[in-house]
């Protein structure tokens, strides 16, 4: 009895343990990312600035989990679902629609993150195309 209760013990802290040692927040190193998140939608530009800085550092995070992009970067601004359970997370780096700004390009550049079956990241691009 006491063998099968320190294997399950066992088993919940290492359950606990993956849970958060893959979900935690990914250092993107010249990014400032309180600044992105504050630019929802990208309509005040902060991301924008920090667009030179993300390309240099984008495919570190490939392989990266949804929950550790969402502590990273904030929700994001677009949620696209497609077929073989892949998921799109869209944050906009121009002036996306839901902007009530004045100047909004026709087709606005933003960050396309693809995540897998298994929600992680298995390409970034930076696009004005619709994934």
């Amino acid at each position: 009895m006491l063998k099968n209760y320190i294997f399950k013990s066992f088993g919940f802290i290492l359950t606990f343990f993956f849970f958060f040692a893959c979900s935690s927040k990914i250092e993107v190193k010249g990014v400032d990312l309180d600044n992105w998140k504050k630019d929802r939608n990208g309509c005040i530009g902060l991301r924008f600035q920090d667009l030179e800085n993300f390309k240099t550092v984008k495919n570190d995070l490939l392989g990266k989990d949804n929950q550790a992009l969402i502590k990273t970067f904030g929700r994001p601004d677009k949620v696209e679902l497609a077929n073989r359970s892949q998921t799109f997370f869209i944050y906009f780096i121009e002036p996306g629609p839901d902007c009530e700004t004045e100047e909004k390009p026709e087709e606005p550049l933003k960050v396309i993150f693809r995540l897998n079956a298994i929600s992680r990241v298995s390409e970034v691009t930076i696009s004005t195309l619709d994934p």
